[in-house]
């Protein structure tokens, strides 16, 4: 058994990379603050993609694991308004393999999507390793008197759903446990690897177009733990689950598992990837700006007074 770091493979691996990642590879990563800015303020954000690695494994595919890292961090950032900067990865492997260049190649594809830059990472090599682990660290910036905080939301302001593409990266920990315990077999159910949704474009047109007062990224906990995270204590949102198209994967998870729905709210996102907080009179603009993004989107609550969440 070989117990060193295979430093030959790191180095193909990466030169291999450059051609569309020209960054990556050195000591560290730079990148100017743009031009245009008063007062800029960097936007940071953190997070992996859970046990989903384990359906890649299942399924011998890791080609969209990487998106999902991308979208994880870009979809937190951009909640504050911020624009997407760079990006930064952390692989953990065995051994240095295709499945690592599918996890990369997924990961600047991502990159691509949020219309940022790799500046690098780390791949690091554990003899005992037995899967991959990923994390991802992505930067963004947002003009300081731009900051959207929640702040502004007032009672009577609409909340607008966007459309998730499935379960995104969240509640596998169950889904691994189902497919375990009731035999079923990833080829029933493909679409859990259907890769995260990438929200930076078209928050950033509806930010340039219309009044955005907050915004939640759909993750663990679903809307009832993430979407009171952009309110003011005064304020709650009341949510309407029957305003939306709950997408049929969901229904089959919630059936094969006998799951009640008040643990399906709180685990997955239900078919609600995003939400927005915005004055009711610019809702029809909103929503063309979504659909026009290829989205579907829908009123799936309102404001009201007082503190707490949603069911």
């Amino acid at each position: 058994m070989k117990y060193s770091v295979d430093i030959e493979a790191g180095n193909a691996l990466v030169n291999k990379l450059k051609k569309k990642a020209p960054s990556i590879g050195g000591f560290n990563g730079m990148m100017e603050i743009p031009l245009g800015y008063e007062q800029p303020l960097l936007v940071s954000g953190a997070d992996g993609v859970g046990t989903k690695i384990n359906i890649c494994s299942i399924a011998f595919d890791y080609t969209t694991i990487g998106i999902d890292l991308v979208a994880m961090c870009v979809n937190d950032v951009i909640c504050s308004g911020a624009k997407p900067l760079y990006f930064l990865d952390y692989i953990s492997t065995r051994t240095i393999d295709a499945r690592v260049e599918d996890i990369l190649s997924g990961i600047i594809k991502g990159c691509e999507i949020a219309e940022m830059e790799l500046l690098g990472g780390e791949t690091a090599e554990h003899y005992t390793a037995t899967d991959y682990d990923l994390a991802g660290f992505c930067t963004g910036i947002v003009e300081k008197y731009d900051i959207v905080d929640g702040s502004s939301i007032r009672a009577g302001d609409k909340i607008i759903g966007i459309e998730s593409s499935g379960l995104h990266s969240n509640g596998y920990s169950l889904v691994n446990n189902l497919l375990l315990r009731n035999y079923i077999y990833y080829k029933e159910m493909p679409e859990l690897l259907t890769p995260t949704t990438i929200y930076s474009q078209v928050v950033k047109e509806l930010l340039n177009e219309v009044p955005v007062l907050g915004m939640a990224h759909i993750t663990g906990g679903g809307i009832p733990e993430n979407l009171p995270r952009c309110f003011p204590s005064s304020l709650a949102p009341k949510v309407d689950y029957s305003s939306w198209e709950r997408p049929e994967l969901f229904n089959k998870i919630q059936e094969a598992g006998d799951i009640e729905e008040s643990e399906m709210r709180r685990v997955f996102n239900l078919g609600i990837g995003f939400c927005l907080v915005i004055p009711e009179e610019v809702v029809i603009d909103t929503q063309g700006i979504i659909s026009n993004h290829g989205m579907k989107s829908w009123v799936i609550g309102e404001v009201i007074d007082g503190s707490g969440r949603p069911n």
